[in-house]
């Protein structure tokens, strides 16, 4: 089905100011200016961009004006914003976001009630021909990298080895759980930073990459399936749960650093380092959790909070890609972009009645 406008090139793209603390924007000015040139009008929210280092004049410049929010409530077709938006939903509109739609199946509900289409896009399949729409992938790229600068800038000791007329300083040892997006590029980014790095992952076929990148893999064999899992950790059986306990608690015991990643869609993070793991680490040692938006990967986590047990400090953070803004914005517009080549056809007209498998994978109904 195609919606049609008899006013040709008349619609409406609105992208929306995040609330606090999230400084990233849907679409920073470069991308509103590839949508203008299709004559799209963009409507962008005052102050949208400041907090990714554009302004309303940068978009103004690009094509788009300015409207305050409840302007692109009433009147866009299409309204872009990271998380869930504050107006006021309508008949007929397109939300395109990241909604976290698993979890909030109340919420996508009602929107569903009062006539929106939804697209929540951390619901995209994770196949070849998505990847340039592919949020999570560009986001966690973020989020491994700078969970490791946080781990670093955490820790009260050295990362490389030193070797100086006053004695020399060992190498900080790295353990990453999950060898995903982030978990490649925290290896990458830990081993430029001179540390010693092993990693954890139940897919076998990870292991040529993170060897590639100059870090130990941790096999354990036994593991559960996880080639169609998008990426993500999948349910293990008990015995594996045993032996990777066993093999973790080995590493953890010696580690510095520890990165965790896990994740499994629609449920409760898995619990990898337990207390009794946090108790065998040395006084100083750090834990960065980047699965703290589902529960954490160690008991204590707390999301946006860092606590501190038995002199180790666990860091949760599942929003680590706002603290870089300006490319954190321009990639995930650039995801977007791609995404609506999908539902927008050449006269500017909305398609959304498609069998277009990744439209109908990133739409959210409850």
């Amino acid at each position: 089905m195609t919606i049609f406008d008899p006013q040709l090139n008349s619609m409406v793209v609105g992208v929306l100011k995040e609330a606090s603390p999230e400084t990233r924007v849907s679409l920073i000015a470069e991308g509103v200016a590839q949508l203008t040139k299709k004559q799209i009008k963009v409507w962008v929210e005052s102050g949208a961009g400041l907090n990714a280092y554009c302004s309303d004049d940068d978009y103004r410049a690009a094509g788009a004006e300015i409207k305050s929010s409840q302007e692109i409530a009433e009147n866009a077709d299409v309204v872009l914003s990271i998380h869930a938006p504050s107006i006021a939903i309508r008949n007929g509109v397109v939300l395109i976001g990241m909604y976290q739609a698993r979890f909030e199946t109340e919420r996508i509900k009602n929107w569903n009630q009062q006539g929106a289409t939804v697209f929540s896009m951390e619901l995209l399949p994770r196949t070849t021909r998505a990847q340039s729409m592919d949020i999570l992938s560009s986001q966690a790229n973020i989020a491994g990298y700078k969970a490791v600068l946080t781990g670093a800038n955490a820790y009260g000791r050295y990362f490389p080895m030193f070797m100086t007329a006053a004695g020399s300083i060992a190498p900080a040892k790295v353990l990453i759980l999950g060898a995903g997006v982030a978990g490649l590029q925290a290896i990458a980014t830990a081993k430029r930073l001179g540390a010693v790095v092993e990693v954890f992952d139940t897919r076998p076929a990870v292991k040529e990459e993170v060897q590639s990148l100059g870090a130990k893999f941790i096999e354990i064999p036994g593991a559960a399936d996880a080639s169609t899992a998008g990426g993500y950790a999948v349910e293990q059986t008990e015995e594996y749960k045993n032996n990777q306990a066993l093999k973790i608690a080995e590493s953890a015991a010696k580690a510095d650093i520890i990165i965790t990643t896990a994740q499994i869609p629609g449920k409760k993070a898995p619990i990898l380092i337990t207390e009794e793991m946090i108790h065998s680490m040395r006084r100083g040692s750090v834990i960065v959790d980047l699965a703290a938006s589902t529960g954490g990967n160690t008991p204590l986590t707390k999301d946006r909070a860092t606590v501190e047990h038995n002199g180790v400090k666990i860091i949760g953070d599942s929003n680590l890609p706002a603290t870089m803004p300006s490319d954190a914005s321009k990639l995930y517009g650039k995801n977007i972009l791609n995404f609506l080549q999908l539902i927008i056809n050449k006269e500017g007209n909305l398609l959304l009645d498609t069998d277009d498998e990744l439209v109908k994978g990133a739409r959210a109904q409850a």
